[in-house]
């Protein structure tokens, strides 16, 4: 994702890269792109918006203990937002794949600090 005049651009690269990772054709991934730019104008998602993000989607939880985690697998340059090119990369990422791909992701969710272990409390009952 490039910007122009300040504002966020979704390159033809961008756009070729989501449709074949997400199965969207290049209408649909542009269409994604401007819903996501009409919410967030500067291009990216600040952790407080992800924040409402998740508690609307997940009303019925509480989902503070892991915005955090889920926020860092999103955050994939560590630049502390969410471009539209990351949440697209991880949303499909989350929703597509065999059993064993997605449960991957999930464990990097709770992997805290990536050592390919989960910590002792969120592995007893």
């Amino acid at each position: 994702m490039g910007s122009k005049n300040g504002k966020p651009v979704l390159r033809e690269e961008d756009i070729s890269a989501l449709s074949m990772s997400s199965g969207l054709d290049g209408i649909q991934v542009k269409d994604a792109f401007d819903s996501f730019v009409a919410e967030y104008p500067f291009g990216r998602m600040k952790p407080k918006d992800f924040r409402t993000m998740i508690s609307l989607a997940m009303p019925q939880k509480d989902a503070s203990k892991m915005e955090k985690h889920v926020f860092r697998v999103y955050d994939t340059n560590n630049d502390g937002y969410i471009d539209f090119v990351e949440f697209m990369v991880i949303f499909y990422v989350m929703s597509e794949g065999t059993p064993e791909e997605i449960l991957g992701n999930i464990f990097r969710v709770f992997d805290v600090n990536s050592d390919g272990t989960l910590p002792e409390r969120l592995t007893t009952t």
